[in-house]
């Protein structure tokens, strides 16, 4: 089974906000998920972006692929500087 990390969208039209979620690669955007591992919220101002870093790195650590939106997520949190730090010290 593919696992991704991605964006999982909720909220009316232009009033959007997003889970960060781990899913299988095969179901939908909005379908079924494995754990949810925080939110992003796009519409206010700064945004906000809270995301449980101990379960991210140990979904990374497990070879969960973060498509690039959720990425670019990830590195704002410093997540993905933590994740390549543990896999030069191994």
């Amino acid at each position: 089974m593919a696992v991704k990390i991605r964006l999982q969208r909720f909220g009316a039209r232009r009033q959007s906000h997003y889970r960060l979620v781990v899913a299988d690669s095969r179901v939908k955007r909005d379908g079924r998920f494995l754990e949810i591992l925080g939110h992003y919220k796009p519409r206010e101002v700064p945004s906000v972006i809270d995301i449980d870093e101990e379960r991210a790195l140990e979904w990374l650590n497990k070879g969960a692929q973060p498509t690039s939106t959720a990425k670019n997520l990830l590195s704002k949190k410093g997540v993905m500087q933590k994740y390549h730090q543990q896999k030069h010290e191994e």
